[in-house]
């Protein structure tokens, strides 16, 4: 599965976009300015993800990534 299928996928899911998944960490405190803060961990994101939009580890971590400036 490509990466731009995961987020297909989450959206479709979750009815979130990718901005709207950073807009929301940056309110949570996750991400400063559009950066990940240096302290958060993966698995910190990944609860979040999966407990409040039921998110699977693999969709989570796809976000992670994402947070993480490894994709655009």
């Amino acid at each position: 599965m490509s990466f731009q299928a995961y987020l297909d996928n989450i959206q479709a899911k979750t009815g979130k976009s990718p901005d709207d998944l950073k807009r929301l960490a940056e309110e949570k405190g996750f991400l400063q300015n559009g950066k990940l803060v240096a302290t958060v961990k993966a698995t910190e994101v990944r609860v979040w993800l999966m407990s409040e939009f039921g998110l699977g580890h693999g969709h989570a971590m796809a976000i992670w990534s994402l947070f993480q400036g490894k994709h655009d």
